[in-house]
């Protein structure tokens, strides 16, 4: 693992434009950066799949032991909630896709630092921008990405299970559309769901509507299908958050899916496997974590009110933390570098590469290809 100085291409705004990353740069600052690359070897890449889908089982087995347990308080979900997810688990309600973010230098094994399994973005950049990049400047090398391949296949299948069960594969598409790479990722969802036979209309988060006996969009028509680039904990408390309960809608991602998406899973996964190599020490309780730790929001995306704690340094009075170990990103040219490895229908499915002057990942961290040989 490496990271090497490349020229840009010439008229690159233009191209990654062309392919829908139109935010490549943000207030001046680049997110899409192409003067430099990550290169890696074939054995570290299988090295970073293999505990992808690893973390991936393991966050399953910890949903179905909590579900048996009723035990659904430790992740800060309200009540009124816990049979509907317990249900949608039961069910086995289908999932598209999620990330992990992963600590790993190319020597020690790769390390999960959280799972964002409900609403992860960076999507069109690792799947299909960076790809285009692989085609043009590292040609004839490969790229640890079938993102694209895996979400169509993903989307078929369940496009096949709707079917079967005589219904009409219609679905919503919805996220918060004044936010532009919120925008392009619920767009680009509607593209590969499209391809795969799905008949498709986008909506804003806003424009979600209950009529007293279904959800409807603008035109009021009934919603049966709908992936929401929304997160949960915000969407229970809409106005209409308790009509959810009626199971009028199929949601991807499901409900089942809130048992991972915020942060206290992971003293859950260290409880539940302690020790596991690709898993950090975490805990409620920042006296747990004597050492250096990360103090994280248990909701919270995109290094929002994340703080790195010195040894014995106290937490702050902030409720609803957890705190991690410190795993220390690795820095390549002063540049703190983290992976985002991609899961779609269960399988490690490509990642993407983010880096940072600072020690921790913002919304606005870079965005840098990889390739691999």
């Amino acid at each position: 693992m490496r990271r090497e100085i490349i020229t840009p291409r010439s008229n690159w705004p233009k191209k990654v434009e062309a392919l829908g990353l139109d935010f490549h740069t943000q207030d001046g600052e680049p997110y899409w950066w192409e003067g430099a690359c990550y290169a890696f070897t074939a054995a570290e890449i299988d090295i970073i799949e293999e505990a992808t889908e690893t973390l991936h089982a393991l966050c399953l087995e910890a949903v179905d032991r909590l579900l048996a347990s009723g035990d659904l308080g430790r992740l800060d979900i309200p009540e009124a909630y816990w049979p509907w997810i317990a249900d949608s688990w039961r069910r086995r309600d289908p999932g598209v896709y999620g990330r992990f973010d992963l600590s790993y230098d190319g020597s020690s094994p790769p390390k999960m630092l959280e799972y964002n399994a409900d609403t992860p973005t960076a999507l069109i950049e690792a799947a299909v921008v960076q790809w285009y990049w692989l085609e043009e400047v590292k040609l004839g090398c490969d790229q640890f990405n079938s993102l694209h391949e895996k979400l169509i296949e993903r989307w078929k299948e369940l496009h096949r299970q709707v079917t079967r069960a005589g219904r009409a594969a219609s679905l919503h598409l919805a996220g918060v559309f004044n936010e532009l790479e919120d925008r392009r990722t619920v767009e680009y969802m509607q593209d590969v769901a499209g391809q795969a036979g799905w008949s498709t209309t986008p909506l804003d988060i806003a424009d979600i509507g209950w009529n007293g006996r279904f959800f409807t969009d603008l035109a009021e028509t009934q919603i049966h299908f709908l992936f929401k680039l929304y997160p949960w904990e915000w969407l229970l408390r809409e106005d209409f958050g308790p009509h959810l309960l009626s199971d009028l809608v199929g949601i991807v991602e499901p409900p089942w899916k809130m048992v991972l998406s915020n942060k206290a899973i992971l003293p859950v996964l260290w409880e539940m496997f302690p020790d596991h190599p690709n898993l950090l020490p975490a805990s409620r309780d920042r006296a747990a974590i004597p050492g250096p730790c990360v103090e994280k929001p248990i909701f919270g995306r995109e290094g929002q009110d994340v703080r790195l704690l010195r040894r014995h340094e106290p937490p702050s009075a902030a409720p609803g933390r957890i705190y991690q170990a410190l795993a220390p990103l690795p820095v390549f040219d002063g540049w703190h570098t983290l992976i985002g490895s991609w899961i779609v229908g269960g399988k490690a499915a490509g990642m993407g590469l983010r880096e940072d002057r600072s020690p921790i990942t913002r919304n606005r961290s870079r965005f840098v290809p990889h390739y691999f040989v």
